[in-house]
């Protein structure tokens, strides 16, 4: 059942994301979600890019629902279900490097918060990069990449990442954002031999593992995820190849 919470604070980001700050008086973890609604959209996950007392979630107008919540501002309440799944294990005593891409960045951003961690944000252009602030405050290195050179590092997060482990040997590499993005990512720590924990992203309808719509290789992910470890990645067949939209049909993300 939804808890009904007031938004205490509205925030845009950059041309189109916006964050909404709200309390909500239940435990989450950096990297875990909630199912949010309000009249005139259908309930969406959404992750979680503030995880104390006061939790946020960062929306990027990309639909009809994304767009409603657009509308809401200072004062308005929405409904909100979790958190769900179960998030990324930052254990002491290792060097992470944490990673986001697009609006990814807004599940690493606890982490980043949490950790102190070595970040890099991407995304395609300058104007696309969100949450800089925080990152700038938390983190003890914040490197940037942009797809078309405008800030930052002229390429994509996955290059930067290798160039960064050159000149520093990470424990793990945790990580969020675009499949295509995550399924080069992992590709590239099996090749310098690192562990990765990447958020996976699938069409999720209850958010906690009964209606079986995201079932990706037989791991519910929002459920036994969103966040998996590279030796569970390891077992999937549909990573970065395929996924279902809200009808059940299958969407490649590769020819």
């Amino acid at each position: 059942m939804s808890e009904y919470v007031k938004i205490l604070k509205a925030t845009e980001n950059n041309y189109d994301t916006k964050t909404f700050e709200f309390e909500l008086d239940a435990e989450a973890k950096p990297g875990q979600f909630v199912m949010v609604w309000c009249p005139g959209m259908e309930e969406i996950p959404m992750s979680l890019s503030s995880t104390g007392k006061i939790k946020s979630i960062s929306v990027k107008r990309i639909g009809p629902d994304t767009e409603r919540l657009h509308q809401l501002k200072e004062g308005d309440v929405i409904g909100v279900r979790g958190p769900y799944g179960n998030g990324y294990d930052l254990s002491p005593g290792r060097e992470y490097l944490i990673i986001g891409g697009g609006i990814g960045t807004a599940s690493i951003m606890p982490a980043v918060e949490a950790t102190g961690a070595d970040t890099i944000i991407g995304g395609r252009s300058e104007r696309d990069l969100v949450l800089r602030d925080r990152a700038e405050k938390a983190a003890k290195n914040v490197w940037y990449s942009t797809d078309d050179g405008s800030f930052g590092f002229h390429g994509n997060t996955v290059q930067l990442m290798k160039e960064k482990y050159a000149e520093k040997k990470y424990d793990c590499v945790v990580a969020c954002g675009p499949e295509v993005m995550l399924f080069f990512l992992y590709k590239a720590c099996q090749e310098l031999g690192v562990e990765c924990q990447l958020s996976l992203e699938r069409h999720m309808k209850c958010g906690a593992g009964v209606c079986g719509c995201c079932v990706m290789d037989g791991q519910r992910v929002c459920k036994d995820g969103p966040v998996f470890t590279s030796a569970q990645i390891a077992e999937m067949k549909d990573f970065g190849v395929q996924k279902r939209d809200e009808c059940g049909r299958v969407v490649k993300f590769r020819k």
